[in-house]
């Protein structure tokens, strides 16, 4: 069974029916002319920017600090919260936020040399 899809003549045949498939969908398009109003097309949702990126990453850089805090503050009001799970939370908080530093630092020393480049 398996060597029958896999054979040379059944990949052939697959790959013309692709073709054939392909060039009618791309024929039915350019045949249209005028958009159906009634046709809605669905659009490709847009690449999220440099701007969105950094926003989620210091919102879940936040709320690794928050969870951190929450954990710090349960531990100290005598709720049954292991301190290893503290300390571990805090350790996650404080490497987010330091990556999130080391970040912008770079950003910050890329955009002055390029404010600095001469023209």
């Amino acid at each position: 069974m398996i060597e029958n899809a896999t054979s040379a003549s059944s990949i052939q045949s697959m790959l013309r029916t692709m073709a054939a498939y392909q060039s009618e969908a791309a024929g039915g398009l350019q045949g249209l002319g005028a958009p159906n109003p009634g046709l809605q097309v669905p659009s490709t949702p847009a690449a999220p920017g440099f701007g969105a990126a950094v926003e989620r990453a210091l919102e879940q850089v936040n709320a690794a600090q928050q969870k951190a805090k929450g954990l710090r503050e349960a531990y100290e009001t005598g709720e049954p919260v292991p301190l290893t799970d503290v300390v571990i939370q805090m350790q996650k908080a404080s490497l987010a936020f330091e990556a999130t530093l080391q970040v912008r630092n770079k950003v910050m020393k890329a955009y002055e040399d390029i404010l600095n480049m001469p023209v």
